[in-house]
């Protein structure tokens, strides 16, 4: 075994598919620069961990670009439904030989190091158990395991305030114990990242990049201007 790993679950930062709900407050070509950013963050905050980290992408023809972009190893989602991508995901880095492994998303660049270190300690004390870091949306921002355990992954609501909870009762009746880790929030929507921008004298080393994006965003005029430049959803700010 190679011990632990870190997954990140990253949708390429192509407008009018990255962070559609911000898209609709900014415009597509805003959202997908917030997406790149946000994406960059977290591949610096995985690093800082000092372990193995894969990206895992989607769409798949998009692996090697997003991959190059934030240089760490891609692996392509694959189809399905959000639970089946991260089932598949599981699997693929436990056959490369990690255990732990925790996944986490591109949505929570602001995290503490220390949170996901959390996850990873309480994954390799308790090898049996899944840990889940909780969002405060009723998500989860990261859901760490030692061994496949695809009903956590069937049957959840996806994108709803009912994951975690859903994610409880599958992993009941699966007889899989869980362990909560540390409280987040995710950067869905645009009270998230105000939320984000209104932290920065608080936290000023977490997100330099989303921060910056977000200042953009927020900043008086700095909406308007970019929903002006917004692009056709076609267009491609991977390169």
């Amino acid at each position: 075994m190679h011990g632990p790993a870190i997954g990140v679950l990253a949708k390429a930062p192509v407008p009018g598919l990255a962070k559609t709900r911000l898209a609709a407050a900014f415009g597509a070509k805003a959202a997908a620069q917030l997406a790149a950013a946000m994406l960059l963050d977290t591949a610096s905050l995985v690093r800082r961990c000092g372990l193995p980290a894969y990206l895992i992408v989607t769409p798949a023809e998009h692996c090697a670009s997003v991959s190059s972009l934030v240089d760490l190893p891609g692996l392509p989602q694959g189809d399905g439904d959000l639970g089946e991508r991260m089932a598949a995901a599981f699997a693929a880095l436990f056959a490369l030989g990690h255990a732990p492994v925790v996944l986490i998303g591109t949505d929570t660049p602001h995290l503490p190091p220390a949170h996901l270190r959390e996850i990873l300690d309480l994954a390799t004390g308790e090898p049996n158990v899944a840990v889940i870091g909780p969002a405060e949306d009723g998500g989860y921002w990261a859901i760490a395991l030692s061994r496949a355990a695809p009903a956590l992954f069937t049957g959840i609501p996806w994108s709803s305030a009912d994951v975690l909870e859903a994610t409880r009762l599958a992993a009941m009746r699966a007889g899989v114990a869980l362990r909560h880790g540390p409280l987040c929030y995710d950067i869905d929507t645009s009270d998230d990242l105000a939320r984000l921008y209104a932290s920065e004298g608080a936290e000023p080393d977490r997100a330099p990049r989303t921060r910056a994006a977000a200042a953009a965003l927020i900043a008086p005029g700095g909406g308007a201007r970019l929903v002006s430049e917004n692009v056709h959803p076609g267009e491609d700010t991977v390169s």
